[in-house]
């Protein structure tokens, strides 16, 4: 027996929201990624970026960006893949960067949770590509779990970053907001921030200024409430926004008009 979903909260007519960071080439979306699109069009999600995580989800990224016209595209190796990365693969991936419609450089960064590459390999493959993308102009988006002090660091050590970028998935506190705010990055806000355990990025989102935010899903991950523990999609993130707007106490519209501004400006986005 099918049960009815929660209806997204809604947007106003003359504002939209952006899915910042999704990974629509994973297989999650395999069998109805039209039909997520639909959702995500009636929701008032006007663009979404999907990610790069490898050479070949940078490829998937890269084509599915070519074929709708509201989706674009980053390129990079997510740390997970660290240990796989050649000379041959960073090449390749300046080479997908310069299609019309990659809008950034990663995701790339330090995750000590996992481990899955030595922390040494993460450290140097992830400075390799912090110069790579400033090399090719485009915005970082970091990656950065259990690894807050070493990734502010690095930053600083190959910034400064005239294309700015994003800390996706942010998992600091509002120390480390202001830290990568004074790098001149923006925080993105993921589903999370509905948990009711998210004490840490509720306050983070609180005192923060909206022209600091941005909003994701990391689809197919880290679905928002009422929806947690099921298949993320991008017009979840209206939940997100909800969220968001009741910490600053904002109107809905203003967020999405803020946030969307944002993530157009960061990512250079057509307006």
């Amino acid at each position: 027996m099918q049960t009815t979903s929660p209806s997204p909260p809604p947007v106003l007519p003359d504002a939209t929201l952006i899915d910042t960071h999704c990974h629509l080439d994973m297989q999650a979306y395999d069998s109805d990624l039209d039909h997520v699109l639909e959702q995500a069009a009636d929701a008032g999600i006007r663009n979404i970026i999907t990610i790069g995580i490898d050479l070949a989800s940078s490829r998937a990224a890269v084509k599915l960006a070519d074929r709708y016209p509201q989706i674009y595209a980053t390129v990079g190796v997510h740390p997970h893949e660290a240990n796989n990365v050649t000379p041959a693969i960073l090449d390749e991936l300046s080479r997908l960067s310069k299609a019309p419609k990659v809008v950034g450089y990663g995701e790339i960064g330090l995750d000590y949770a996992k481990n899955y590459a030595p922390r040494e390999v993460q450290r140097k493959v992830f400075a390799t590509q912090l110069e790579l993308a400033k090399q090719l102009d485009l915005p970082v988006v970091i990656h950065d779990r259990e690894a807050h002090d070493e990734t502010i660091q690095l930053l600083r050590a190959t910034g400064p970053f005239h294309k700015r970028g994003v800390m996706h998935c942010f998992s600091g506190d509002v120390s480390l907001a202001r830290q990568v705010i004074d790098l001149g990055f923006y925080i993105s806000i993921p589903g999370i921030v509905t948990f009711k355990n998210a004490k840490d990025l509720q306050e983070v989102v609180r005192e923060t200024d909206i022209q600091h935010l941005i909003l994701e899903t990391d689809g197919p991950f880290l679905a928002p409430v009422p929806f947690r523990g099921k298949r993320n999609t991008p017009a979840k993130i209206a939940y997100t926004a909800q969220m968001v707007a009741e910490l600053k106490q904002m109107s809905l519209h203003d967020v999405a008009a803020m946030t969307t501004k944002n993530a157009i400006d960061l990512f250079r986005l057509p307006g």
